[in-house]
């Protein structure tokens, strides 16, 4: 009788300690992110679901689609798009049509002597651009290109702050087209929802720390939309930048952005109407990718439409051509 008294207080301590260790594993119970099915604490498929919930993020793609006019094209429906990573199809999760995410436009200006000319006709053009795309929610920065690249503005939405950037545009010895591209995706790293480049030049890059790799690899690290607005004063000119104007074709393709070329006011101006109409009737198509993002470094997005217009005809599609699984540095 007194043996029994003696071990009930432990007896009592080890039921206790049972009882934690009983709540403790509930607890550690892990839930799959993909099915919602317990997986039992310590297997290999909770620990290989632990590190997809780590490093898996949502991954938007701003996609545009024009019809064979140019046209964009607003009405389409989240059925009529197929989403793919590195040829694998992925599930939409989220869709929005005529995105009404706020902007953060990087205007980047040229003002080397050999876009002089046109300089007046530039600048014209990019404040009617800035009064008919900002917003409330919206911020843009000007940005002065010549041998360095200098952030006139902060982004804001301040129509009198942005003039006034514009105005004190200044020229400088040279064209540093690449450092534009990369400080520019660079300032928009840190931004939140949609991110636009647009560069105004002549093509001709002649002083550039950065490379074509380097700028590109940027923006894409930045999510940058870029659109180049390539001024050609002189089409036939012999000592027009061919190798500057490919390198800004593929880089606004392969960030999901366009290319125009510009000769005179009315082409500028229309180079500008259009781009913020596309960026008005943008879709947002995003998704989680199926496989852990330490796969590869870089992977490939491609967008596919279901769907052709009234006259049978395909619809043109644009969108980035994939993103960097890690983060910038």
């Amino acid at each position: 009788m007194n043996r029994t008294r003696a071990l009930s207080p432990w007896f009592s301590l080890a039921c206790l300690l049972a009882g934690l260790l009983s709540v403790w594993g509930l607890h550690a119970v892990a839930q799959d992110p993909q099915k919602g099915d317990r997986i039992p604490p310590g297997s290999q498929s909770q620990k290989d679901e632990s590190t997809y919930r780590v490093n898996v993020r949502l991954v938007n793609v701003f996609t545009t689609v024009t019809d064979s006019r140019g046209a964009p094209v607003a009405d389409l429906s989240k059925d009529d798009f197929q989403l793919f990573e590195d040829g694998v199809p992925q599930t939409i999760k989220v869709f929005e049509k005529e995105s009404a995410i706020p902007l953060s436009i990087a205007l980047a200006i040229d003002t080397s002597p050999s876009t002089m000319r046109d300089f007046k006709l530039e600048t014209t053009s990019a404040r009617r651009f800035v009064h008919s795309i900002l917003r409330n929610e919206d911020r843009l920065s000007v940005f002065q290109v010549t041998e360095t690249i200098d952030q006139l503005t902060r982004f804001t939405s301040d129509l009198k702050t942005i003039e006034h950037g514009i105005d004190n545009l200044r020229t400088g010895p040279g064209t540093s087209i690449y450092d534009a591209i990369f400080l520019c995706s660079e300032s928009l790293l840190d931004r939140e929802g949609r991110k636009v480049l647009v560069l105004i030049t002549d093509g001709g890059d002649t002083t550039s720390k950065a490379d074509y790799n380097g700028a590109l690899r940027r923006a894409q690290q930045a999510e940058a939309i870029v659109y180049s607005i390539i001024v050609v004063p002189i089409e036939a000119d012999a000592g027009r930048n061919l190798g500057g104007e490919h390198a800004l074709i593929q880089i606004s393709k392969d960030t999901g952005g366009k290319y125009y070329y510009a000769e005179g006011q009315q082409q500028l101006d229309e180079a500008f109407r259009k781009i913020s109409d596309e960026l008005r009737t943008q879709y947002l198509l995003a998704f989680y990718p199926s496989r852990k993002l330490s796969d590869s470094p870089f992977r490939r997005i491609k967008v596919e439409l279901n769907k052709k217009d009234p006259e049978g005809q395909a619809y043109q599609v644009r969108h980035r051509a994939g993103y960097y699984t890690a983060p910038a540095r």
